[in-house]
């Protein structure tokens, strides 16, 4: 059995490849499945990891750590947006939003019971909402939605027990946000739920069957996050602040601040980047992993825990975002991966087909994996090992 395996996912080819680390074995491989690269992957006990194949309309439980793979699939609806469970793995709801639209269109909601088999759909609100799962005897559905900005409350039972039809549903209990909220984590054990807007990480605490609202903690900075993290090596939340102008065509020219916040001491870090494109963060053993992309070459970003940065430069990519153009419209990009419990940082490049793999310790790319599809968009990845402790963020990435 391998200490650890990169999933690689391809969404526009429609495969997904099972690779040791670091030797790059392909030890799985799935065809016919288009994965959705925005709901991403979600970490459960065991190594294993769930997902939602858009065309089939299906979550796929994988082991990658088993010859069979596919340890379950459950019909739910589509397009997935956002992919969440409760800290045991057990209860989970995939949203529905935007899909390959203009805008969101589907408002159901598919929650369902991995050890019961249970499942049911409902309907909620149009948009593009963020969900947790919130743990305990009645676990509860927090479904962070737009434009009205809000987080709205359901019981899990209650929704699992609506009947055929996908009904309308009404949340017994409401907190408001802002309308730009875009990002969610939560702690398991705590009953904490967090939600990123333009002002800030609101923070609300369950208490019975609500929520209670708690100080919004503040970037700190005239830039905002649009992604949050939970850290599962310390309590700590993560995300990248971009500032700039917001016109897409100005991307080269996007300001990036990692920005990471402990819950323990309240103390709030910040990082330069630098500029460019900047999105998604992966978490390994003692480094946070970034991405940069610009015009002028792009690198691979390593904050340490004992605070160094080391930059990595990274070859560059045949129809890459380029100035004058949007850093996300039928371009090519990169996907980085990492787990809590190794060293290793993968980051794909987009159109080659190949994945960087690389030592957090030394900055040294070991090897270059190459699962044998061309990783359109950069494909979408995540490593894994047995008992890393990446489960213990129970939202999709």
């Amino acid at each position: 059995m391998p200490a650890s395996v990169l999933l690689v996912s391809d969404h526009v080819d429609g495969s997904v490849h099972v690779l040791t680390v670091p030797d790059g074995t392909v030890v799985g491989r799935l065809t016919g499945r288009h994965l959705s690269e925005h709901a991403g992957f979600l970490a459960l006990p065991g190594g294993r990891v769930a997902c939602v194949d858009d065309r089939r309309g299906e979550l796929l439980v994988l082991d990658p750590f088993t010859e069979t793979l596919v340890e379950h699939t459950v019909p739910v609806a589509v397009p997935a947006e956002h992919l969440a469970c409760d800290p045991s793995g057990r209860r989970m709801a995939v949203t529905t939003g935007l899909g390959a639209n203009a805008e969101p269109w589907s408002d159901l909601l598919t929650v369902l019971d991995l050890a019961t088999g249970d499942t049911a759909r409902v309907r909620t609100r149009v948009g593009e909402p963020g969900v947790t799962v919130l743990g305990g005897d009645d676990p509860l559905i927090v479904l962070r939605h737009r434009e009205p900005g809000e987080l709205a409350v359901h019981r899990f039972a209650d929704l699992l027990a609506a009947p055929p039809g996908c009904p309308m549903v009404t949340p017994h209990a409401v907190l408001p946000l802002p309308d730009d909220g875009h990002g969610d984590a939560q702690v398991p054990g705590t009953g904490h739920v967090f939600a990123a807007t333009g002002e800030g990480v609101h923070r609300a605490r369950r208490k019975g069957d609500v929520l209670v609202s708690e100080a919004v903690v503040p970037w700190e900075s005239p830039a905002r996050g649009w992604y949050l993290r939970l850290d599962t090596r310390r309590r700590a939340l993560w995300s990248t602040l971009r500032g700039g102008d917001p016109d897409p065509l100005r991307w080269p020219e996007w300001t990036n601040q990692a920005w990471q916040h402990d819950l323990e001491t309240g103390r709030t870090l910040h990082t330069e980047l630098g500029p460019g494109l900047v999105f998604r963060l992966a978490l390994a053993r003692r480094h946070t992993a970034f991405t940069r992309i610009h015009p002028d070459g792009d690198e691979l970003v390593l904050l340490g825990t004992d605070g160094t940065v080391r930059r990595i430069p990274l070859p560059a990519m045949e129809d890459a975002p380029r100035r004058g153009g949007t850093p996300w419209e039928g371009v090519q990009r990169r996907a980085v991966a990492a787990s809590p419990g190794s060293d290793w940082i993968a980051v794909s490049r987009g159109g080659h087909g190949e994945v960087h793999l690389v030592d957090a310790e030394t900055g040294h790319e070991v090897t270059r994996l190459r699962p044998g599809t061309p990783l359109h968009h950069g494909g979408h990845m995540t490593l894994r090992s047995r008992d890393d402790g990446a489960d213990g963020d129970p939202v999709g990435r």
